[in-house]
C-alpha cells in the first residue's frame, strides 16, 4: 500500500473526512530531508496501512493546506485522527520514531 498523494482540492476529502488514523506528510521536490523521509514512509505504509492512511501533499503545489496548518519547515508530518491534528513532527525522523507516534495514537 503505497502512500498517496494529495491537494488542496482532495484534503478535506482524503484526510479529514476520511474516518481513518491519517499521517500527512508535508513535503517538496527540491527538499533533501524530505527526498530521504521517501523510502520510510513507503515501508511504514506496507506494514501500518491497516491502521493509517499515509499520504503526501506537496507545499509548494499546493499552499493553502499548509499555511492552515502552520507548517513552516519541512519535512513536517501531522497525524489525523476523525479530522482533528492529534500530533505533529518536523523533520526527517527514523523510521521507529514515525511508526511509535502512529503507534500511539491508534
Amino acid at each position: 500500500m503505497a502512500t498517496s498523494q494529495v491537494t488542496d482540492g482532495t484534503f478535506q476529502s482524503d484526510v479529514i473526512d476520511s474516518g481513518k488514523l491519517t499521517l500527512v506528510d508535508f513535503w517538496a521536490e527540491w527538499c533533501g530531508p524530505c527526498k530521504a523521509l521517501g523510502p520510510k514512509l513507503e515501508e511504514l505504509s506496507d506494514e501500518l496501512g491497516e491502521k493509517v492512511n499515509i499520504v503526501k501533499i506537496n507545499v509548494d503545489e499546493n499552499r493553502d493546506t499548509p499555511q492552515k496548518y502552520g507548517v513552516r519547515g519541512i519535512p513536517t508530518m501531522i497525524l489525523f485522527k476523525n479530522g482533528e491534528v492529534v500530533d505533529q513532527i518536523v523533520g526527517n525522523h527514523p523510521k521507529e520514531a514515525i511508526a511509535e507516534l502512529i503507534q500511539n495514537n491508534a
